[in-house]
């Protein structure tokens, strides 16, 4: 490493936020960058601990050391080069990801970690500034067509890989803009949508063909998205046409919440809420925005959907949000040396928390109350524990007596995950399920992310369920690896 003993010098340094007042009148990024000196801190923290577990903890395995090092000597173009080597879109997880590589730092055994999230940020936002970020072509094309039905991260992934070897590659996308969940599931504050657009024309020179507005399925009337537009393929279409099919669809089946007054108005899924405003966001007019202005706000569910929904309820100018969770609250610190290098359950408070909302663990919901209007007045809830079954020795939920109360709720958002793909388009296409409702496909082995029907294959959420953004990346080149050899019979893509 360039700095031995950076790790005994120099502490840990965050990224700064604008502040929570200021914020919450706009949906723009609000992080402030790391500057190039203190990028070069961080990288100078980097140890030369003989077995880097970032890597592994990093889903792409992103080769971290090698670009902290040359952030270290100010050698920005080539730690460009090494983290594209395994990262499409680092300016995707530079902004969004949880970064479980810092989880597993080895400098975090006993000191904060090594800021890496932080250092890949700074590394892609420069390497735009300094146009080095550019369209690469394949020199020869191989005559092979390639669909890859959805455009979030692993379908977006898939697709740049293949037009890169050669490929002719269309991606197919229902919605009106390329992205799927990090265009309308991902606040703007968080990631602006500037930064899709840019790898779309990146992508579009590269090859690749983008077509909106697509449903591929049997019929629209089946998949129950009339919204989507108006022109639909079907499989057998899509089979004749390409000598390759990906299905990365997203995990969009959310997890509902069947209780008593689960009908009245003003009780919404998350993703009945969040993609309205990144519309608005993008230009268009919609007529009954679903809003939360002046409203008392309850968010069921305690992940990054639920910090969003809270982020843009206190954008929307909320009377007041509450976030309630099922599972208890988890230690402000995390065991690691039970942990580590793996992923700690320990209490985390988002950007979005910190611009105000009342948070609450191991709560569930028995019904939801009416206004005598149809309208949803308030949530009835009760306190619950988690106890060891004496004989599976599972941990199950029990009420506690005597512990109900109200929260008073004029919108209720359900955060509560997804909990499987369309079930439409996999059922259109006969390709087989997994017990959880996800594409039936393997990941090792010969004919990997291919699923039992020829020419087929899936990536993404669609086969592994819901995940994170980085996850989303990894299948999707891991994926195009396995296209390409099936086209080719041998591949030169990275798995």
């Amino acid at each position: 490493m360039g700095k031995v003993t950076g790790f005994l010098e120099f502490e840990r340094m965050e990224e700064g936020y604008e502040a929570p007042e200021k914020r919450v009148k706009h949906y723009k990024e609000f992080v402030i960058a790391l500057s190039d000196a203190d990028a070069k801190i961080q990288g100078a923290r980097c140890m030369d601990c003989g077995i880097p577990f970032c890597n592994n903890g990093c889903p792409v395995n992103n080769i971290i050391p090698d670009f902290n090092d040359l952030v270290f000597k100010q050698d920005w173009q080539n730690a460009l080069n090494v983290l594209h080597s395994t990262n499409n879109f680092p300016e995707f997880t530079g902004r969004i990801c949880p970064a479980p590589c810092e989880a597993a730092c080895t400098l975090g055994i006993n000191d904060a970690p090594v800021g890496i999230k932080s250092i890949e940020h700074a590394i892609i936002d420069k390497g735009w500034e300094n146009n080095w970020v550019t369209p690469q072509p394949a020199a020869v094309k191989t005559g092979k067509k390639v669909a890859v039905v959805g455009s979030g991260p692993a379908g977006m992934a898939a697709a740049q890989q293949l037009a890169r070897v050669g490929h002719s590659v269309v991606v197919f996308e229902k919605n009106d803009r390329i992205g799927g969940l990090l265009r309308y599931g991902i606040p703007d504050f968080k990631m602006e949508k500037h930064h899709i657009d840019r790898r779309v024309d990146q992508m579009t020179k590269e090859g690749v063909e983008f077509r909106m507005g697509v449903l591929v399925g049997d019929k629209i009337e089946e998949a129950g998205v009339n919204n989507f537009g108006t022109k639909v393929i079907s499989p057998k279409e899509l089979l004749a046409q390409f000598d390759a099919v990906i299905l990365t669809g997203g995990a969009e089946q959310p997890r509902d919440l069947p209780v008593p007054g689960r009908e009245l108005k003003g009780v919404h899924y998350a993703m009945d809420f969040l993609p309205l405003q990144n519309k608005v966001n993008a230009g268009d007019k919609l007529k009954g925005q679903l809003m939360a202005t002046k409203k008392h706000v309850l968010v069921i569910g305690g992940g990054d959907t639920g910090s969003d929904c809270v982020g843009t309820s206190n954008r929307h100018g909320a009377a007041g949000v509450t976030q309630i969770e099922l599972m208890p609250q988890p230690p402000e610190q995390e065991d690691k040396s039970m942990v580590w290098p793996y992923w700690p359950m320990k209490l985390r408070t988002s950007s979005s928390h910190e611009e105000g909302v009342d948070r609450d663990w191991a709560v569930t919901t028995k019904r939801f109350i009416d206004d005598g209007k149809g309208n949803v007045k308030a949530a009835l809830c009760a306190k619950v524990e988690w106890v060891k079954d004496a004989t599976t020795g599972q941990m199950k939920m029990q009420e506690v007596a005597g512990s109900e109360f109200e929260v008073q709720a004029d919108l209720v958002l359900f955060a509560m995950g997804f909990v499987s793909p369309a079930a439409s388009i996999l059922k259109s296409f006969g390709v087989e399920r997994d017990n959880r409702g996800n594409a039936k496909a393997s990941t090792d082995g010969e004919g990997c992310y291919k699923t039992n029907i020829d020419k087929v294959f899936a990536a993404g959420d669609m086969r592994r369920g819901q995940s994170l953004v980085v996850w989303a990346i990894r299948e999707g080149r891991q994926a195009a690896k396995a296209v390409d050899e099936f086209l080719m019979g041998a591949s030169v893509l990275p798995r």
